[in-house]
């Protein structure tokens, strides 16, 4: 089939490269974003380069590969990326993509993450559950509201407040710069950081979603190429790679410096439960109540808007594949089972994802990997079984290791994980996935190149019989 010519020929201008950019950055900074980097520099204490290194990797990298993923398949979705592997497991992958990042976990988050920064602070300790029941009801509520009436007046006013919220963040960087609370290279890291560093990072990196954000708002980024006039694939992922690569530079240099500012702080606060109170504390050690005050209101914001587009995301896409069920019912079942899941509170719903992001990541790590080198094998379906076959077993045992005590430290528990260490390498880092998966890519890609010298070898054979 010819291919068609792209309809703008001419380079984009800096003003395209720069919305396309701004589109890609809106999509993937949100709550996870803030709050975990600044809790890593607390864990990672003097160790924290490192550990910002292998953070940079699932934070920064595998987003930007997602996004390039389904440029270079010309997918329409997550569905796209997994359907080599047959629609049962391509719709599997779908929802479990879209219940990671939406009514599970991701979602929730952007309901508890400015509830912990700005809210809870200022209430008694025994009106925490009920502020933030009101809170998430009210947060939910809106959220509905605006995606109901498909308005885009949330999404401008966050084209406003969003570069507001971050020249406040960049002013407790400078405030950081000028004034630190202490010299991170000086500060005791954990345990599990004085001797795994990069790898802990890497890890970290999962809990921020944007790899499977990538996978699932990827298109966006890819029509909105389209509607520039560069349609051809080549040229299409060559300017969804520029304008990513700006956008995630953009997002890894905010990493860089909460990671420093969370080690800096363990000179005045211990290391906390999770980001969110790390982050209220830096806050408010730079800027006073008010500073905290404004910027609280301005991440609650902030992340409405993103949760806007999760919440109408999933609707759409759920209805695009299960069309009985109208968008507005997905919708209010999308953000009344956020509603309930934010209840749990931030510290249960980052325990909980924990095993989800364990068992998915190593899948999603593979599926973006394949695509984006599935022009050399043609998407062989082989090759992609072979992988994630192989990087199944893995991925189910990292999961049941990373459950709370009461499954993890279970008799069943235990002794999966003793059976997981003894036999799968690198299992003690987190990462026994990659040998099975380098196993399964070296068979898939054998088969798919060494397929056509047997056929001809038979065929040779089949003729010198006849």
């Amino acid at each position: 089939m010819e291919k068609l010519p792209d309809l703008n020929n001419k380079p984009l201008t800096k003003k395209q490269y720069f919305v396309v950019s701004s589109m890609l950055f809106g999509l993937f900074f949100g709550a996870g974003n803030l709050i975990f980097p600044i809790h890593l520099g607390q864990l990672a204490g003097s160790h924290w380069v490192m550990a910002t290194v292998g953070f940079l990797v699932t934070a920064v990298l595998l987003p930007l590969l997602s996004v390039l993923a389904i440029s270079v398949t010309k997918s329409e979705g997550v569905y796209d990326v997994g359907k080599p592997l047959g629609p049962w497991f391509a719709l599997t992958f779908m929802v479990l993509i879209h219940a990671t990042i939406g009514p599970l976990f991701g979602t929730p988050r952007t309901a508890t993450v400015p509830f912990s920064v700005g809210v809870q602070p200022l209430l008694p300790q025994s009106m925490s559950h009920v502020g933030l029941l009101l809170f998430s009801a009210v947060f939910f509520g809106l959220a509905f509201l605006v995606s109901y009436k498909e308005s885009n007046v949330l999404t401008s006013v966050g084209k406003v407040l969003n570069p507001v919220f971050l020249v406040m963040l960049f002013s407790v960087f400078l405030l950081g710069f000028w004034n630190p609370m202490g010299s991170a290279a000086a500060q005791k890291a954990t345990a599990a950081y004085q001797h795994a560093s990069f790898f802990n990072g890497f890890l970290q990196g999962y809990n921020t979603m944007d790899a499977l954000a990538g996978l699932a708002f990827g298109v966006t980024v890819v029509t909105a190429v389209k509607q520039l006039g560069k349609t051809e694939p080549k040229e299409n992922a060559a300017v969804t790679a520029k304008a990513g690569v700006f956008a995630t530079a953009a997002i890894g240099l905010i990493y860089v410096v909460l990671v420093w500012l969370g080690a800096t702080t363990l000179t005045k606060f211990k290391v906390s439960a999770d980001g969110g109170v790390a982050f209220n504390q830096l806050v408010g050690f730079y800027l006073g109540g008010f500073g905290h005050a404004l910027l609280a209101t301005l991440l609650t914001v902030t992340c409405l808007t993103t949760a806007v587009g999760l919440v109408a995301a999933f609707a759409q896409d759920f209805h695009n594949h299960f069309p009985k069920v109208s968008y507005r019912a997905w919708l209010g079942m999308m953000c009344a089972a956020s509603f309930l899941t934010a209840n749990f509170g931030l510290d249960t719903i980052i325990a909980w994802s924990t095993p989800m992001l364990m068992f998915l990541y190593p899948f999603a790590m593979v599926l973006i990997l394949l695509s984006v080198f599935s022009p050399l094998f043609g998407r062989d379906p082989v090759v992609y079984g072979l992988v994630v076959g192989f990087t199944t077993v893995p991925a189910l045992l990292d999961m049941v290791a990373a459950f709370p005590p009461v499954v993890s430290q279970s008799a069943f528990g235990q002794a999966l994980t003793n059976f997981q260490h003894a036999v799968l390498p690198f299992a003690n880092l987190g990462m026994d996935w990659v040998v099975p998966a380098v196993v399964g890519a070296v068979l898939g890609l054998g088969y798919h190149f060494l397929k056509p010298v047997f056929a001809g070898q038979k065929a040779v054979s089949e003729s010198e019989k006849n």
